[in-house]
């Protein structure tokens, strides 16, 4: 791996959220896969090791892909409405971002630990994040599986029925991408 500068961004890759659903009713509730189609990342290389990462979403390209579980399928309506409800509890006006920005990075046994901050909905924390990174044929695919707790970050799961089916606070943010070996 070498090179000054990796970017990265949905046309090389995914970045997914997946939730859960909680309270009295919860098998009335979908388990949603959410794609994030706007991002960005930057991963600044020196001496052959990544010394810099730095991820930005953009909140409004939220898409929700599917939901799995509940009563019956979810259908394009459904969509929509989970997607403008989402947008309400992440507050897109207002915080239209998401970035993580690393200020260590080291070198772990199948790739990298990445230590830095997690900004969401104005709210700044501390995140360690382990990246796997693979050599496959000409590519290198990096991934990674990080939990995040919405109230954490001021962020209310939003719930129906008078809180009897909610998304789970912890949500699983997944992040796939490949760079050709030889750019």
């Amino acid at each position: 791996m070498t090179g000054t500068v990796w970017n990265l961004d949905e046309s090389t890759g995914e970045l997914l959220v997946k939730t859960g659903v909680t309270g009295r009713a919860a098998r009335m509730g979908h388990r949603l896969t959410i794609a994030m189609d706007s991002w960005r990342a930057e991963v600044t290389w020196a001496a052959g090791e990544p010394t810099e990462v730095d991820l930005s979403v953009e909140v409004s390209s939220l898409r929700v892909v599917r939901g799995e579980g509940g009563v019956k399928g979810l259908s394009a309506p459904e969509k929509a409405v989970v997607r403008s409800n989402a947008m309400k509890s992440l507050d897109a006006d207002r915080f239209p971002q998401i970035r993580f920005r690393t200020n260590d990075i080291q070198q772990a046994d199948d790739g990298y630990r990445l230590t830095g901050t997690l900004e969401v909905h104005g709210k700044t924390r501390e995140r360690v994040v382990d990246v796997q990174v693979e050599e496959r044929d000409d590519v290198w695919r990096i991934s990674c599986d990080a939990d995040v707790c919405q109230t954490e970050f001021g962020i209310k799961p939003y719930s129906i029925l008078m809180g009897s089916v909610k998304i789970a606070d912890t949500v699983t943010v997944s992040f796939t991408a490949q760079r050709p070996k030889d750019s």
